[in-house]
């Protein structure tokens, strides 16, 4: 029987199994390995998961003019009517709406959800509306669940019923408990897509599982995981002795990858579509010139899933007012009415991350939009500056990590560098440095389900405070 692991990610999942003698990724995404972790339900409820879900979210918001009206917060009694009294128990003939402000985006053809592992840990979080509907976190992850396990099935030729699932040392949540919170969550997820037997291991763990898998001649030592993806930045500290494992320290920062390509947008883009540029408006009978209000654009430029709200006659209206004013700077208006239009945000962010990933093995590189006619070039450079401060925080997560384990630099037998984040060129550096001769790169997007899949296969359980 194989062994299958999970890697239900924030920003992507991955599926793997192995069977003693090979391991196979599985094809979640067509002919890919990765897939986005993201569930689309139109207003009739279907789901759509995957990229198909973010193309879906793209498309139904190309042109579309959104319109937000005011919901229904309350019902009051009409009073001074010469029919109507306060004390008047009526048929409820009496009663009138109450309106709050204007958030309610009626037109909306659908909901796009990401980032969701970052709410499991949380017990407040009982339901979010869809459509008026209350949906529990469970349901929304359990059609991605259902088919990351249709997914393996094609590619087992066989039903599945139990799987190794990767999980944060440390889930995001206020509450102590928040790993059970999750736990319970992601368990009735996967009881509703098919999976009734789930063990849940931590994905450092596993990522060290899957190096030490393929590197046999290392028996014993304190592995450094240094796990650097998209939304997240995870260190672990683990003493291992054959298959035995002990996390000695924990650290986390809310930094990744996607921060990362904010910095590039804020730095690079936002000067090319209007940031800084001064236009005039008529005040108390007075021509005043003023810098155009960008920050709030900027604020949902930076967050591709809700660019589509830029849709608005307030935002649409102060930018074609801009447009019409002409002028050297009436041209980046004219790119940012377009990119909103078209919201083509997820498509200029997917233009930043190849660029970021180009600069991993080159000096320089663009950032190449044609659909907005723009162009532009980045260096090493400019990215070590960008991610000076981070750099900085990382560092001393590491140092605290060790701190906390009780063991000095010289005491780390090896760092396992995993992750998509992890190969950008500053960030090995740092650590080459702090580690010298120490530092492996090992299947930066595949090591958590490839070590899930060895440990599923093992039937390898995970106590905290095994030795």
């Amino acid at each position: 029987m194989s062994g299958i692991g999970i890697d239900f990610g924030t920003s992507n999942s991955v599926a793997a199994f192995y069977d003693g003698k090979d391991i196979r990724l599985v094809n979640l995404e067509d002919e890919h390995a990765i897939m986005p972790t993201a569930i689309h339900l139109n207003r009739e409820l279907q789901p759509k998961t995957g990229q198909n879900a973010i193309n879906q979210y793209i498309s139904e918001n190309m042109n579309r003019i959104v319109e937000l009206t005011p919901e229904v917060i309350a019902k009051t009694t009409i009073i001074g009517s010469e029919h109507q009294s306060p004390s008047s128990e009526g048929d409820g003939s009496n009663l009138a709406d109450v309106f709050g402000k204007p958030v309610v985006d009626r037109g909306m053809p659908g909901r796009l959800f990401r980032g969701i592992k970052r709410l499991l840990g949380t017990d407040s979080l009982r339901r979010l509306m869809v459509f008026d509907r209350p949906f529990r976190v469970v349901a929304l992850i359990t059609p991605i669940f259902l088919r990351i396990r249709k997914s393996i099935e094609i590619a087992l030729h066989e039903p599945i019923n139990r799987v190794h699932c990767g999980h944060p040392v440390v889930f995001e949540g206020r509450q102590r408990n928040s790993n059970s919170v999750a736990f319970s969550k992601l368990s009735e997820a996967c009881s509703h897509a098919g999976i009734s037997n789930v063990t849940f291991y931590p994905e450092p763990v596993a990522a060290t599982l899957s190096y030490l898998y393929s590197n046999t001649s290392l028996k014993s030592g304190n592995v450094l995981a240094f796990d650097f993806g998209g939304g997240t930045m995870d260190l672990s500290v683990i003493r291992f002795e054959e298959n035995r494992f002990k996390v000695l320290a924990t650290e986390g920062l809310p930094l990744g990858g996607d921060h990362i390509d904010q910095l590039l947008f804020k730095e690079f883009l936002s000067p090319s579509l209007g940031k800084g540029e001064l236009w005039s408006r008529v005040r108390d009978g007075k021509l005043v010139e003023s810098e155009f209000p960008f920050d709030e654009i900027e604020e949902k430029l930076l967050n591709w899933t809700v660019t589509y709200m830029l849709n608005q006659n307030q935002y649409r209206s102060n930018i074609v007012e801009r447009i019409n004013q002409g002028g050297s700077g009436a041209q980046k208006f004219e790119r940012l009415l377009d990119l909103i239009t078209n919201n083509y945000s997820y498509l200029v962010f997917q233009e930043i991350r190849k660029a970021k990933a180009a600069i991993s093995s080159s000096d320089f590189s663009q950032i190449d939009i044609p659909e907005l006619d723009l162009t532009i070039d980045i260096s090493r450079t400019d990215l070590e500056r960008i991610m000076a401060s981070m750099l900085q925080e990382i560092e001393i997560a590491i140092d605290e990590v060790l701190k906390r384990s009780n063991i000095g630099v010289k005491d780390i037998t090896i760092v396992v560098r995993t992750g998509g984040s992890s190969q950008i060129a500053s960030v090995k550096t740092m650590l080459g440095k702090k580690f010298p001769n120490k530092v492996v790169e090992h299947n930066p997007f595949t090591s958590v389900a490839i070590g899930l899949a060895i440990a599923s296969y093992h039937d390898l359980d995970f106590d905290p405070n095994q030795t």
